[in-house]
């Protein structure tokens, strides 16, 4: 299928941290949609993933937060790792980054612990959402509305943005962010 025929997606990640699972399974499901994902991060070479503590594999950087914007690209994957959200949200251009998603009504989709970076971001309140459990009071604490689902889709706000608590998830996530990426409905909270 190629309903992601010309959407090119970011996924913003730190140098190292970024759960790998929760980068390339959403990464193969924008691929086998047609659409073309892009690797942004705050530092230019390689990024570092993690499975859980374990080192994972190297991806290569294809943009440099600093040196793009969301103007560049028609959705955003935030993934998750305890490192990589806890890195990129005391990064200045990594949040203005994500900010700039919402500004525009882009769909952005983000799972475990990526909501960190969208607290930062301001993005948070008002929205419905989860998230890995641990993060339900900062979620709270920041206007959210935290459920404990396997996906979310809130379109109460500026954009479609979906969420995932865990790897376990994912194969709800990849198609609902498939779905938000797309622009077909699908059922939301």
């Amino acid at each position: 299928m190629n309903e992601l025929d010309g959407v090119t997606v970011a996924f913003l990640a730190a140098p190292e941290g970024t759960e790998q699972v929760e980068l390339t399974s959403p990464w193969q499901a924008v691929l086998d949609h047609g659409g073309t994902p892009r690797l942004v991060s705050t530092e230019a070479g390689k990024i570092r993933a993690f499975n859980h503590l374990d080192r994972g594999d190297e991806f290569t950087v294809d943009a440099v937060a600093a040196n793009t914007s969301a103007a560049d690209f028609d959705a955003l994957v935030l993934p998750g790792g305890v490192a990589n959200p806890d890195f990129l949200r005391t990064d200045r251009h990594a949040v203005d980054f994500v900010s700039g998603f919402f500004a525009r009504g882009k769909p952005v989709a983000v799972i475990c612990h990526g909501p960190w970076t969208l607290i930062e971001a301001g993005a948070v309140n008002g929205r419905t959402l989860t998230s890995w459990p641990s993060l339900r009071t900062d979620l709270l604490n920041a206007g959210a509305r935290w459920v404990d689902q396997e996906v979310v889709i809130c379109v109460d706000g500026p954009n479609t943005l979906v969420s995932s608590r865990k790897p376990a998830d994912l194969s709800a996530f990849d198609r609902a962010l498939v779905s938000a990426f797309a622009g077909r409905p699908a059922d939301v909270v």
